[in-house]
C-alpha cells in the first residue's frame, strides 16, 4: 500500500514539474522568440508578443484631443468687372456701363492646438494667411471668433487668440529628443473630419524640403494627414506635443505615406516671441555652409562641382565619415561665426552640444536663438577639434545700417560698391554689389551673393547709399534690376511695408 502510494506521489511530483518546465519554455519563447531553421539550412528568427508588448495609445489621445480645435477661415477678395472693348463697342455699339466690382467669398479649414488655458492657440501660417475673419470651434462643440496675434511665414506658424479660460491644452514636449522610429499621434480635423487621431511613426529627423527661405528643418512621419490636418498636434505616447503638423508630400494631393511637421522647439520660439514682441526675434550665424548628404562632384553647376569635389577630399584626407557636421563655404565679413574666429574650410559639428547632423538641422538649432544669445560652437580644422563662443546678431539690421566692413544693410542683404575688376568682368560701368545675404526680402525674392543692382524703381544706383535713399523714397513698391554673378539679368519687386 505505501508503494502504490508513493508511487502515485512521485507521478503527481513528476507530472507538475513537466507542466512548469513547459512554462518555463514557453514564456522564454514568448520573450527572445526562438531560431528556426530551413532545408537550406537558414535560420530566421520568430517572436511571440503577449498584449503588453503592443503600443496603448489611449492616453494620449484621449488627453490631447480635447485641446485641438478646428479652424475656420473666411476670406473675401474684390473681382474687378471686366473692361469695355472699344473695338466691340465699335462694331456692336455702345455697351451697357459695367457693373461694380464684386467680392468673392471662399472658406477654408485647418486645425489648431491650445497651448494656453487662457486662449492662445497655434496653427499655420498657410491657414489664416490672407483671413478676413476666423472661428475656432473646440473639441465642445464651442465656437469663437478668434483673433490672429501673429504670424511668421518662414516657419509657417501663426498664433490666435479666443476669449475663453480654463482650455485644456497640450504640453510642450522636447523635439530634440525624438527618437527614429517613435511612435507618434496625429490629431486634427482632415476633410472636416473632426478630432481625427492617426498613428505612425519619427520616419526622418531634420528633414529638408527645399525651402527657398527661412525655416527648412521638418520631422518626417507616416501617421496619415491630409488636407484640413495642417495646424494640427503631432503628440508623443505621453501626450506631449512635438511637432505641428505642417504638409504632406504627395502628387495627389492626399496622404501617400508621407507627412511634415514643424518641431515644437522651433514652435516655443516663435510663439513665444510672437506673444513678448509681436513679431519673430530672428539670428543669423553669418555663414554659408553645404551639409555632407547631397554632395555631387559631378554637378552641372561648375562652382557647385568645384565645392564639392573639395569637400569629398577634405573628407577622405581627414578620414571622416560626413554622417555628422557641414563644411562651411564662406563666413561673411562682421557677422556672428567671423567674429568668433569661425573660417572657411572648418566644419562645425555640433552647437551648445546638439551634434549638427546636416544644414537643416543647424538652421533648426540656429532659430531657436534671440539676438545677444551666446553659444558654443564645435569645429574641426584641418583634422584638429577646438571649441569658439560666439554671439548670434539680429537678422533683420534696420536698412542703411552700415557695419564695421563698410557694408550697407537692405532687407537682409549687405551691400558695397561695385569694384573695378568685378565691373570689367560683367562689361558694366557701374552697379551695387551684394556681398551676402541673409534672412529678409531680398533673398526671399531671388538675390544671391555677388548679383550686382544696375537700378532701383528705374532709376541707376552707383554706390550703396543710392539703394537705401531710392527706395525710402518709394511710396509702395521697390523693383530693382540687376545681373547675377553669371551676368544672367534679375528682376526683384517687393512692397516696401514688408519686412
Amino acid at each position: 500500500m505505501k508503494k502504490i502510494i508513493l508511487t502515485i506521489m512521485l507521478c503527481v511530483a513528476t507530472s507538475c514539474l513537466t507542466v512548469f518546465a513547459l512554462k518555463s519554455v514557453s514564456g522564454r519563447e514568448n520573450a527572445s522568440g526562438s531560431a528556426i531553421g530551413d532545408t537550406s539550412g537558414a535560420q530566421f528568427r520568430t517572436v511571440s508578443l503577449d498584449r503588453s508588448d503592443y503600443p496603448d495609445f489611449t492616453y494620449a489621445a484621449e488627453s490631447a484631443v480635447d485641446a485641438v480645435v478646428y479652424v475656420k477661415v473666411t476670406v473675401k477678395s474684390q473681382i474687378e468687372s471686366m473692361p469695355v472693348d472699344p473695338f466691340f463697342e465699335f462694331f456692336f455699339g455702345q455697351q451697357p456701363q459695367q457693373a461694380e466690382p464684386r467680392e468673392r467669398v471662399r472658406q477654408g479649414s485647418g486645425s489648431g492646438v491650445i497651448i494656453r488655458s487662457d486662449g492662445y492657440i497655434v496653427t499655420n501660417n498657410h491657414v489664416v494667411n490672407g483671413a478676413s475673419t476666423v472661428e475656432v470651434t473646440l473639441n465642445s462643440n464651442q465656437t469663437y471668433k478668434a483673433e490672429v496675434i501673429g504670424t511668421d511665414a518662414d516657419t509657417d506658424i501663426a498664433l490666435l487668440k479666443i476669449d475663453a479660460n480654463n482650455l485644456p491644452v497640450v504640453p510642450l514636449g522636447d523635439s530634440d529628443n525624438l527618437r527614429l522610429g517613435e511612435w507618434v499621434l496625429a490629431i486634427g480635423s482632415p476633410y472636416s473630419l473632426r478630432s481625427t487621431v492617426t498613428a505612425g511613426i519619427i520616419s526622418a529627423k531634420a528633414r529638408s524640403m527645399g525651402k527657398d527661405a527661412g525655416v527648412d528643418s521638418f520631422i518626417q512621419t507616416d501617421a496619415a494627414v491630409n488636407p484640413g490636418n495642417s495646424g494640427g498636434a503631432l503628440v508623443n505616447r505621453s501626450g506631449e506635443l512635438v511637432g505641428i503638423n505642417t504638409m504632406i508630400y504627395s502628387q495627389t494631393g492626399s496622404y501617400s505615406g508621407y507627412s511634415f511637421a514643424v518641431p515644437v522647439n522651433v514652435v516655443k520660439k516663435v510663439i513665444t516671441d510672437l506673444i513678448d514682441f509681436g513679431s519673430v526675434q530672428k539670428v543669423y550665424l553669418g555663414i554659408t555652409m553645404r551639409g555632407f548628404d547631397n554632395l555631387d562632384p559631378d554637378n552641372g553647376n561648375k562652382e557647385i562641382a568645384e565645392t564639392d569635389s573639395k569637400i569629398v577630399k577634405l573628407l577622405k584626407d581627414l578620414k571622416l565619415s560626413g554622417k555628422e557636421g557641414v563644411y562651411i563655404v564662406k563666413v561673411i565679413a562682421g557677422g556672428a561665426a567671423d567674429k568668433a574666429g569661425v573660417k572657411a574650410g572648418d566644419i562645425l559639428l555640433e552647437i551648445d552640444g546638439t551634434k549638427v547632423v546636416n544644414a537643416a538641422s543647424l538652421q533648426e538649432k540656429v532659430s531657436s536663438y534671440h539676438p545677444g544669445d551666446k553659444a558654443t560652437l564645435k569645429l574641426n580644422r584641418n583634422g584638429k577639434e577646438f571649441s569658439v563662443n560666439v554671439t548670434f546678431k539680429s537678422a533683420q539690421e534696420m536698412n542703411g545700417t552700415v557695419d564695421e566692413n563698410g557694408l550697407v544693410a537692405f532687407y537682409g542683404a549687405k551691400l558695397k560698391a561695385l569694384d573695378k575688376k568685378k565691373a570689367a568682368e560683367l562689361n558694366l560701368k557701374e552697379g551695387v554689389e551684394i556681398e551676402a545675404v541673409s534672412e529678409g526680402k531680398m533673398k526671399e525674392e531671388g538675390a544671391r551673393e555677388g548679383m550686382v543692382i544696375l537700378y532701383v524703381n528705374d532709376k541707376p544706383v552707383r554706390k550703396p547709399e543710392d539703394v537705401v535713399k531710392i527706395a525710402s523714397e518709394s511710396r509702395r513698391m521697390i523693383s530693382i534690376e540687376g545681373v547675377y554673378a553669371n551676368g544672367k539679368p534679375v528682376y526683384i519687386g517687393f512692397g516696401k511695408d514688408d519686412k
